[in-house]
């Protein structure tokens, strides 16, 4: 039995020790082989990566790129964007955005001019709903960021209905897709956003270091990274220093000499996710996740997380009765191989493709014994 539910954390398939082993083992080969061919076959694995991601979300070449996490993609996006689109304007985010990216964000607010405009939770409410983003999301917003999937309650957004709103006020779109990507149906033709970043983590089963920054063609033009470096040129080797120019498609967004390691050790979990299919993994995950709301419902315990699939991403987050330690609640069932995570008093519970059915079925039990009758919350 594997009681792994933390695909919100790290991902995992089966294969996945043999694959990534075999994967840097070959590039150690090259890497340490007494001859020319390293960056050549570097280069080349780092544009594989690219590819898949390409693909996995249905954007042409020239318009993806790497980071080394989602923070990383974000600033320098904002940094590339042309004075007029920020300056004085509103920079919208939902209050349930994952917080690194609102850390990151409030700080560039002054240097950059913008007002961020964060979108509360209604009071008792575990996600933001999106029809208080639209109603917040006004013409003097000059870019909008959308959370696809949150990572506290697993509420999944309609991106391309509020993609559509910030057509038609004018504002620039993005979405940070790292929390659905992989189990959930996500392509940017369907959504018609301008940027996308996100992690190679979690659904896709990748490594950490192995983020991504996609930007629409038609924006890319107007992008004048601030964070630049000799990558960031159509010809990287011009050592001329007055005669900077940025490259004409997304490798205006590279910079310094890129990081191989990370995009080779994600690979096979990328290739394994497009070879298995979306479909197939998110039918494999509805089945354990709409058990663990059943049982949480019988029980009377609080679902912090949509009820409609439709609304909700891979997971299943439940708000923990008051008195229950939940440090403690997930520490023993790990003893138990059940493995979870919990945010403050809500537990998190991701079941992907290595999580058997009985899996659930230990895992409420070990939770009906911890928790107890008398602190179960009534039907």
């Amino acid at each position: 039995m594997s009681g792994y539910f933390l695909y919100h954390s790290i991902g995992t398939f089966p294969g996945k020790s043999e694959a990534m082993a075999a994967a840097l083992s070959d590039f150690s080969a090259i890497w340490s082989a007494e001859d020319d061919g390293q960056w050549p076959a570097a280069m080349a694995a780092r544009q594989r990566f690219i590819g898949a991601w390409s693909k996995l979300i249905d954007v042409p070449a020239g318009s993806l790129t790497t980071a080394e996490n989602v923070t990383t993609a974000l600033y320098s996006l904002v940094g590339s964007l042309p004075e007029a689109q920020l300056k004085g304007r509103r920079f919208l985010v939902a209050g349930d955005c994952f917080p690194s990216l609102h850390f990151l964000l409030a700080k560039l607010a002054e240097r950059f001019g913008f007002v961020l405009d964060t979108v509360p939770l209604r009071p008792g409410e575990t996600w933001v709903r999106d029809e208080d983003v639209i109603a917040r999301w006004g013409e003097d917003v000059g870019v909008a960021l959308l959370t696809f999937v949150t990572s506290t309650a697993s509420h999944r957004c309609d991106v391309a209905r509020l993609a559509e709103h910030g057509r038609r006020m004018g504002s620039i779109v993005g979405v940070d897709i790292t929390q659905g990507v992989g189990v959930a149906p996500f392509t940017v033709p369907e959504t018609g956003v301008d940027f996308v970043v996100s992690s190679s983590l979690k659904w896709l089963c990748g490594t950490s270091g192995a983020g991504v920054l996609h930007v629409r063609p038609e924006l890319l033009a107007a992008c004048e990274p601030e964070l630049r470096g000799w990558f960031s040129q159509e010809n990287p080797f011009s050592w001329d220093l007055d005669k900077f120019t940025y490259a004409s498609d997304v490798r205006r967004f590279d910079h310094g000499t890129p990081a191989i390691l990370a995009s080779v050790a994600s690979l096979p979990g990328l290739e394994w996710a497009m070879r298995t299919g979306i479909d197939a993994i998110r039918a494999h995950n509805l089945v354990l996740t709409e058990r663990i709301i059943e049982r949480a419902l019988e029980n009377g315990w609080a679902v912090a997380s949509p009820i409609d699939e439709r609304e909700r991403g891979g997971s299943v987050m439940l708000t923990l009765p008051e008195g229950v330690d939940a440090p403690r609640l997930v520490s023993e069932l790990r003893t138990e191989k059940l493995y979870s995570d919990a945010r403050g008093s809500t537990l998190r519970l991701s079941p992907g493709t290595v999580t058997c059915d009985n899996a659930v079925e230990a895992l409420f039990c070990g939770l009906e014994r911890r928790i107890g009758w008398r602190e179960r919350r009534a039907s």
